[in-house]
């Protein structure tokens, strides 16, 4: 009759395809059964295997389960196919081989190191202790060697992770690139929309769950896709929250931007995960097709970054909400409503009032108010359709010499380097031949002017390449007048408009509204220069006065 119940160990850290077993776990049960078929005193009643985890911890399923098979007595022998398979990690290895095995009676079996703790005295020799120092040092070396690999291929563009983010899929012909995920993509670009259209947060996930869209996580695992444990919907039932829709909101991604490194782990040994500052995050630019326009997720910030109050109902954010400021004592003003007779009457005030110091606070309608800022708006879109039909008609070079001869000198600047760097390096060669310099210190030099050139071309081409956007018709002229024409059919004010096209509105008195516009640096700049140039419109020669006068009163 067998003296030992044996357990089979099976460990293997990573497996392509994890619906199959690997074709390694499939060896190691081979080895073992071969093995455990030549001693007759040894009977395999468990076999536990760890398919995909690392052998530097000892949380593993599998593993753990073993143990208790231990700690209850249903088996006293394990057998592993060599040591590596049982861990890597030198002192908690050695503590089950020491420690934990003998405590249990556990005879341990590593076939192709040849360890057999009946034989020996329970393993503890030097031959076991330098068999777990090179598989801890070779798990260490392959961690370095790993994280190496991922950091360049994340500064290369390459997506390295496992679980694209909702919205996305891998593309199947290149794991490493992102395919847009239509059917979550669509939801994505509503949300989007919602929130513009003024939308909470709470009440898009609300709305979501109601029309019966399905959850990222939900929507995951009714593909079978992989994902992340928590996911988006951190929720038990796996239906939407506002938590859930905010992280979409905040995540770049949608706009082309491929951001990886956020979180990293001490070392391989350890589990805490840290998470890095914004600024040490690999961010590659178009990196793939993106589901959210750039203006449109920078439109989604501003409106985070305001004061968000809603309606009693919850389902949009007032329109001028994080907007208005009072003129008198610069705090933000209040929407109220009240009801007399009968009649419903709304309208905006400053909340700090005389008694709590503001001087001349001031009490406005909000239909005045809604009137009053569409007319301008219309007013500015019509200028600015105005001031494009004059700007089509010269070149981009006229409108921004000083940054074009910025760009131009910076790139003189960079020749020189260049030129300098080639003829140095051009006589290197020479005083080497006349022993006017050792080899060493040719070679080093070498180098060294080879780096300077190539820096120096490297910085030439980029600076070209930002002139070239500056002059030719994917300027940022173009961008921020096209901004305001999108809307140049408006009639009515709505919340995607304000926030797209205001920055913030000063209430002086009732008749006295200071509307600072998106983009007014750049217009006032382009006025300016148009003036000094003699081509600035008469009604727009009337505008800049007004604007400047407006400057020197507040200087």
């Amino acid at each position: 009759m067998p003296k030992y119940k044996g357990d089979a160990y099976l460990r293997l850290s990573y497996s392509a395809d994890r619906s199959v077993e690997s074709d390694s776990i499939a060896n190691q049960k081979k080895l073992i059964e071969d093995f455990v078929a030549a001693h007759p005193d040894i009977e395999l009643v468990s076999e536990r295997v760890d398919d995909g985890y690392s052998g530097v911890l000892f949380d593993r399923p599998a593993f753990q389960e073993m143990m208790n098979d231990i700690v209850s007595g249903k088996i006293n022998c394990v057998i592993v196919k060599d040591l590596s398979r049982l861990g890597r990690e030198y002192i908690e290895t050695g503590r089950y081989l020491r420690q934990v095995f003998p405590t249990y009676g556990v005879r341990f079996i590593s076939i192709n190191d040849g360890i057999d703790t009946a034989n020996e005295q329970n393993g503890d020799d030097l031959h076991i202790t330098l068999k777990n120092l090179l598989n801890d040092t070779y798990s260490h070396d392959i961690s370095v060697k790993t994280r190496s690999a991922l950091l360049t291929k994340r500064q290369n563009g390459d997506y390295v992770g496992s679980c694209p983010i909702y919205g996305y899929r891998k593309d199947p012909e290149n794991k490493n690139h992102l395919l847009i995920d239509e059917d979550a993509a669509r939801v994505v670009r509503d949300i989007y929309r919602r929130r513009i259209d003024g939308a909470s947060a709470k009440h898009i996930a609300e709305e979501l769950n109601r029309l019966g869209v399905l959850s990222p996580m939900a929507y995951k695992d009714s593909r079978g896709l992989p994902h992340p444990t928590g996911g988006y919907a951190d929720v038990p039932d796996a239906k939407w929250s506002a938590r859930a829709v905010i992280r979409i909101l905040q995540e770049e991604t949608y706009t082309g931007v491929l951001l990886q490194g956020r979180q990293e782990t001490h070392n391989h040994k350890l589990k805490n995960i840290i998470h890095k500052p914004a600024e040490e995050w690999v961010r590659i630019e178009n990196a793939h097709e993106p589901i959210i326009q750039k203006r449109d997720f920078d439109l989604v910030q501003k409106i985070s970054s305001l004061d968000t109050r809603t309606a009693p109902d919850g389902e949009a954010v007032y329109l001028f909400s994080g907007l208005l400021v009072c003129g008198s004592c610069g705090g933000r003003m209040t929407r109220k409503t009240n009801t007399v007779k009968g009649k419903k009457y709304i309208y905006y005030h400053c909340p700090t009032g005389k008694k709590k110091g503001c001087t001349h606070p001031v009490m406005l309608k909000e239909n005045d108010l809604i009137n009053c800022v569409l007319v301008s708006l219309q007013a500015h879109i019509r200028h600015i359709v105005s001031l494009d039909e004059v700007l089509d008609g010269i070149s981009e070079e006229q409108i921004n010499q000083e940054e074009i001869a910025k760009f131009k000198g910076q790139i003189a600047d960079n020749q020189a380097k260049l030129e300098e760097a080639r003829q140095f390096k051009s006589t290197l060669y020479e005083n080497f031949i006349a022993n006017l310099i050792s080899k060493k210190d040719y070679q080093d030099l070498k180098n060294l002017y080879t780096e300077r050139a190539e820096q120096a071309q490297e910085a030439i081409d980029r600076l070209r390449a930002e002139m070239e956007l500056v002059t030719n018709n994917s300027s940022s002229r173009l961008r921020w007048t096209q901004h305001f024409k999108e809307f140049s059919a408006m009639t009515t004010l709505d919340r995607r408009a304000v926030i797209a096209l205001v920055q913030s509105i000063r209430v002086n008195a009732k008749d006295d509204l200071v509307i600072t516009l998106r983009y007014h640096i750049e217009y006032v700049k382009v006025l300016k220069r148009l003036d000094e140039m003699g081509k600035l419109p008469p009604d727009l020669k009337d505008i800049l006065n007004d604007l400047t006068a407006m400057e020197k009163e507040a200087a």
